[in-house]
């Protein structure tokens, strides 16, 4: 496997909804709608980092970061997710890969930080961590998690853009 990691371009669209949809069709803890946040995150602009992972042309992986907002009015910190990898490709390192390139994104755009809902075991290993300071209202506390990249931990409600209440 050649894996190239690169930006999203507008002729990737399809193979991204396509993906997306193969990549949670089984998963557990999912309503299905992820690629409909997808979507509906690009129509509003709201794509600050989309990155697509490619073995021989095919696209096979796939990151969204968009900005959240924070009660405590802070500004520069990201929500990540969905993050996709197409089933016959899963297990050989490729999220890992999509994570470590969306974090060094972050890095150089000078976000302050990043929240993501999922596995604490899996996001774990990225520095993310939970902290009672920042939640998400509705949702088990230890699956919320951050990291901080520009140094101080804001406290306050996490709100993800309105692009994750998409159902088409």
């Amino acid at each position: 496997m050649t894996l190239n990691v690169r930006p999203e371009l507008p002729t990737d669209a399809l193979a991204i909804e396509q993906l997306t949809i193969a990549a949670f069709e089984n998963a557990p803890h999912t309503n299905g709608a992820e690629y409909f946040i997808v979507n509906a995150l690009r129509r509003a602009g709201q794509l600050s980092i989309s990155l697509v992972a490619q073995d021989e042309g095919e696209i096979v992986g796939h990151v969204a970061l968009s900005p959240v907002a924070i009660s405590d009015g802070a500004t520069g910190w990201y929500g990540l997710g969905p993050i996709s990898v197409l089933p016959g490709y899963q297990g050989q390192r490729i999220g890992l890969q999509l994570m470590e390139w969306a974090l060094s994104e972050l890095r150089r755009l000078g976000a302050g930080g990043c929240v993501v809902l999922g596995d604490p075991a899996y996001y774990g290993r990225f520095g993310f961590t939970t902290t009672p300071h920042l939640v998400l209202p509705g949702v088990p506390p230890e699956y919320f998690q951050a990291i901080s990249l520009g140094g101080a931990w804001l406290a306050g409600n996490v709100t993800y853009h309105e692009a994750f209440n998409a159902t088409e």
